[in-house]
């Protein structure tokens, strides 16, 4: 008697090939987890320099304010800016990559890129999960200098935000990561065209920086300058968590916000994802 034993369904080989491929970034995940938190003296020290040039912009924005003679600038009182500046820190923490597009452009260059075209392993997903575990480890190790520098600074928090405003908040968080990261990875596919992307970086990490309301809050500018940049994403990586944070975007504004956050988050996905495939057509890599 002839026995014949049935093909698998080709749900059931789906399953089995999305439960490998969630395993492999989960291990990818937990080494560099583990890897990250290996310099958490490191995270540690760094946020803690990091964090001393606030005495600096606190004594510079009270000067400000009493040089102008007006106890409020653009709708934001002297608490408010420092606070502002206070969780500009948090939403950098979140959207800020050092070094993503560098070593993008680093590995197309020299020829590294081919270890994720000869293995199972696609580059933006291996560099995402990367960056989650940095990013985990560094909000864990960094943790207390914050806490501590928020409790010193708790007096120019009028009061903590209801429980929609701080699921929004972390909802805005969360998308300047995904902006950020896939922002950074746009740049560094530029590699495939560039020989060398070290200038445009520096332009490009020198406008975000001012664009994105990280020295200040996009308001104070003049019209139509203030409305231009809250139309790009860069202010998703500083001022718009910050904004929602202190009850400046409220309301339908604030869904709004969320929305075009998610909607920029998904444009970055596709461009980066369509770069590196145009990228891909003119890569050669030569050698072991």
């Amino acid at each position: 008697m002839n026995t014949q034993i049935a093909p698998a369904s080709p749900v059931a080989s789906t399953s089995r090939s999305v439960y490998r491929s969630l395993r492999k970034y989960f291990n990818i995940f937990r080494i560099a987890l583990v890897e990250r938190l290996a310099y958490r003296s490191d995270f540690i020290l760094s946020s803690a320099l990091r964090l001393l040039p606030m005495l600096t912009t606190i004594l510079l924005w009270t000067s400000v304010y009493v040089g102008s003679g007006q106890s409020e600038l653009s709708g934001f009182r002297l608490a408010e800016m420092i606070a502002y500046l206070l969780l500009v820190h948090i939403s950098r923490m979140f959207s800020s990559m050092p070094g993503l597009a560098n070593n993008i452009a680093l590995d197309i260059r020299e020829g590294n890129l081919k270890k994720y075209l000869l293995q199972p392993l696609d580059m933006l997903s291996y560099l995402i999960v990367y960056r989650v575990a940095h990013k985990i480890a560094y909000i864990v190790t960094s943790f207390v200098p914050y806490a501590i520098l928020f409790f010193l600074c708790r007096h120019y928090f009028d009061h903590l935000p209801d429980v929609t405003t701080w699921v929004a908040y972390g909802v805005s968080l969360i998308l300047a990561f995904f902006v950020g990261f896939y922002f950074e990875a746009c740049i560094g596919m530029a590699g495939f065209w560039l020989l060398e992307v070290t200038s445009l970086l520096y332009i490009v990490n020198t406008l975000n920086y001012f664009v994105s309301g990280h020295m200040f809050p996009l308001d104070l500018l003049p019209e139509p300058w203030a409305d231009l940049l809250k139309c790009l994403p860069f202010q998703y990586m500083a001022y718009f968590p910050a904004a929602v944070f202190l009850g400046k975007v409220e309301g339908e504004a604030l869904w709004r916000g969320l929305l075009a956050e998610a909607g920029w988050a998904i444009v970055l996905v596709l461009t980066a994802r369509g770069l590196f495939r145009l990228g891909l057509r003119r890569y050669s890599a030569f050698g072991g």
